[in-house]
């Protein structure tokens, strides 16, 4: 395949056809930037790519499939201080381990009754409210924004400054001049909240860092946004597009309703069945390195292709269908290595309250609108919808 990578769907929850047409799991691809690399679409040399550190996640190392806004891929340039996603170890390994004992399963699942009381708040909002209903402003945006705010310390009544500015960053169709714009308002917003935990810290988790002292303010800022864009923008698409899904699926909304399909194996289901990381997961190679039968030479990147890695029949045999009762495990949607999402444990918990919460409190959900007229979000980082009206 040559070219840059296709953003347009034939069907809303399968990849571009152009990329499921051709079954090779390696083979060379051409960058945004015109640099010839490689795209990985086969699970088993997806998973070696990833947990391999001779290929590096150095942010001025790394190439775009797609072209995005210049200042919102930071292209040519280190990591800014705090951002670990575009590090190596040792870099990466310190500021994440700061964070890795805050995102540990005990403590998401301490937070459990927390989101199950949020999720009832907005699905008692949305009865009393007369359908037709936009289900990602109601219900899937609300949700893990109100969670990551409170996780975080980030006052929700702001939410809208920086789910504006988080959407324009993760825009393929915006302005270098806007993302700039994006950038600095929300980097200036989180400076300011950070020097307000220093002057009246509170309980959460960025108070926290700020007392433990083994962070600057740039690093503070860096952390806080990376996981304040992460926690809601992610979990945010998984909730719309899943119940899009599902919706469009009834005989396995009603497994999951009914119980007929475990909770948590449907939520592993839809993470591998959707995909929402849509571009891939790019590496460069630091030095030569075989792979699959090829030489990926120093200074080539590698783009893991996580929508068909997570539906090679080698590995899922029945991965084009969606069936809630099939076995999940082992996708990569939360990536894999050092690397793997820190936040996954919290997305799980939000996901398997609030799936069967929404299709049993609404036994008749439904679509407000043809299937084809649901506008998907093929023109940003994160896959999804941007609007999903719904009814009962």
């Amino acid at each position: 395949m040559t070219g840059v990578l296709p953003t347009t769907r034939t069907t809303p929850f399968d990849p571009p056809q152009e990329v499921l047409d051709d079954p090779r799991p390696l083979r060379r691809i051409t960058f945004a930037d015109g640099h010839v690399g490689w795209l990985v679409a086969g699970y088993e040399l997806g998973r070696a790519v990833l947990a391999d550190q001779r290929f590096s996640s150095r942010l001025e190392r790394r190439r775009a499939l797609i072209r995005r806004p210049r200042v919102a891929e930071f292209r040519g340039a280190s990591a800014p201080p705090g951002f670990f996603i575009g590090m190596d170890p040792p870099d990466h390994t310190r500021l994440r381990r700061l964070l890795t004992g805050q995102f540990t399963v005990r403590r998401m699942k301490a937070l459990e009754p927390r989101v199950e009381q949020i999720v009832v708040e907005h699905l008692d909002a949305m009865a009393q409210a007369a359908p037709p209903v936009d289900l990602v402003s109601a219900f899937a945006l609300p949700i893990p924004s109100l969670v990551i705010c409170e996780l975080l310390g980030v006052p929700y009544a702001d939410r809208e400054r920086f789910q504006r500015d988080s959407s324009v960053l993760l825009s393929l169709t915006a302005t270098d001049e806007a993302a700039a714009a994006a950038m600095g308002s929300l980097m200036g917003y989180l400076t300011e909240l950070v020097a307000r935990k220093h002057a009246e810290p509170t309980d959460d988790l960025l108070s926290g860092l700020v007392a433990g002292g083994e962070l600057g303010d740039d690093e503070l800022v860096g952390v806080a946004f990376l996981l304040l864009i992460a926690g809601h923008e992610t979990t945010a698409n998984m909730l719309a597009l899943g119940t899009f899904a599902l919706l469009t699926n009834p005989e396995q909304a009603e497994a999951l309703r009914e119980g007929r399909a475990e909770v948590a194996n449907a939520v592993e289901e839809l993470l591998r069945y959707l995909t929402i990381i849509q571009f891939g997961i790019t590496r460069t190679a630091v030095e030569d390195v075989e792979l699959g039968g090829e030489v990926i030479h120093a200074d080539e990147s590698v783009a893991v292709y996580a929508p068909t890695v997570n539906r090679d029949p080698a590995r899922f045999p029945r991965g084009h269908d969606l069936d809630l009762t099939a076995d999940a495990h082992g996708h990569l949607a939360f990536g894999h290595g050092v690397h793997q999402c820190l936040g996954q444990q919290l997305a799980r918990i939000e996901m398997r309250v609030a799936y069967p919460a929404l299709l049993r409190r609404f036994p008749t959900l439904r679509l407000a609108e043809p299937p084809e007229d649901v506008p998907l979000r093929d023109d940003m980082a994160i896959y999804g919808v941007h609007h999903l009206m719904v009814e009962w």
